[in-house]
């Protein structure tokens, strides 16, 4: 583990914009997924793939484990351990709700998540009390992607993104909750007044439909939920989620099927609802933040989106109706970027993808 000041980074050698913050690395992991900042202490929470959490100490770089309490995941392609969010309030319930992966039987495996209590009583030693699945897809296929499971908590719901598992049409079917967002109260049950709740089943917990594979869930300043998505070979999306919209998937789509089959493009007219912004080529987004802090000018209530394909941070103007969005610009970083998080303090925080992650903090040039 590295001290607390980190080690410098460079940029990749062939950005075209001169990027406004410094790069130092705190630590490798393996096969970072997911990274989320601990109310209260500032500890920086991290997801392993295959199962394993350990937090940092930003402070003073001390690394600590989550020793016991965490699942089984069923690991393996896209799949393995995955997000972990902290209840709102967290300082007094210690509740966080984590997502994984689980094997069902064979390679047959879906998204679930569960609920437990974060006790630590060691420097370096925390544990999950009472972790129990109050949340799970309603298929578990033999294929070996699309989970999603990325979570986002407000004071009132637990949101969802819920993958189409690389099937396609059960994202338009509300017998399904697969290629979904979904609302629900906090402890799993399907919130009231979700758009669908007279259908009963799955379709209760169903807030939008027509979704691929959705790899962030993040509300901007005005409370608006967002996502960003996949698409297949072009298409990958940025879009306003709103309540009983279907996004159209695999209906339509800004890109290809990966045998070069086309899908037809959003028009104007064909009834789904539209991204704020699309890419060809695609950028493979991990996740994203809407920028609160005042660390770098400009940045506020942008999205600044981690991206695994050629490992990208990418910075989008969105526009004052919410219905549109532009990039502004993008730097090449030195590896592929899984998850990014925003400290109290405007800096932000990064994790890479893979075998030797790095956790990566950005501070202002100056």
């Amino acid at each position: 583990m590295s001290s607390a000041a980190g080690e410098p980074v460079a940029l990749h050698g062939d950005n075209t914009t001169p990027a406004p913050f410094a790069i130092t690395a705190h630590g490798e992991f393996d096969e970072p997924w997911a990274v989320a900042i601990e109310p209260g202490t500032g500890l920086i929470f991290i997801t392993e793939k295959a199962g394993t959490a350990k937090f940092v100490d930003p402070a003073t770089g001390r690394l600590g484990t989550i020793e016991s309490g965490l699942p089984q995941v069923g690991y393996g392609g896209q799949g393995g351990f995955g997000d972990i969010a902290f209840a709102p309030d967290f300082a007094a319930s210690r509740i966080i709700y984590l997502s994984w992966a689980q094997t069902t039987q064979g390679d047959a495996r879906r998204a679930v998540v569960g609920r437990g209590r974060l006790v630590c009583e060691q420097a370096d030693s925390c544990s999950v009390e009472g972790l129990s699945v109050i949340w799970q897809q309603s298929q578990a296929p033999e294929t070996p992607g699309h989970f999603s499971h990325k979570l986002a908590v407000t004071p009132t719901h637990l949101w969802i993104s819920s993958g189409e598992r690389m099937l396609g049409d059960p994202a338009q079917n509300l017998a399904s909750n697969l290629g979904k967002v979904i609302r629900l109260n906090h402890d799993g049950t399907p919130a009231p007044g979700n758009p669908f709740a007279a259908q009963g089943g799955v379709a209760a917990q169903v807030w939008s439909y027509g979704h691929r594979n959705l790899t962030g869930l993040q509300f901007d300043a005005s409370g608006q939920l967002w996502n960003i998505e996949h698409g297949p070979r072009g298409g990958d999306e940025l879009n306003r989620v709103e309540a009983g919209a279907n996004y159209g998937w695999p209906l339509r789509s800004n890109g290809d099927n990966y045998n070069g089959d086309p899908i037809p493009d959003h028009t104007a007219d064909d009834g789904f609802s539209k991204p704020a912004i699309f890419w060809n080529p695609v950028i493979a987004p991990g996740d994203f933040v809407f920028y609160r802090g005042s660390a770098f000018a400009g940045w506020q209530g942008n999205a600044i989106i981690a991206g695994l394909g050629v490992g990208t941070l990418t910075r989008v103007a969105v526009g004052g109706d919410g219905t549109s969005a532009r990039e502004v610009e993008r730097w090449r970083m030195p590896r592929r970027l899984r998850d990014i998080v925003e400290a109290a303090d405007g800096t932000i925080w990064l994790v890479e993808d893979g075998p030797g992650g790095r956790l990566l903090h950005l501070t202002p040039n100056r």
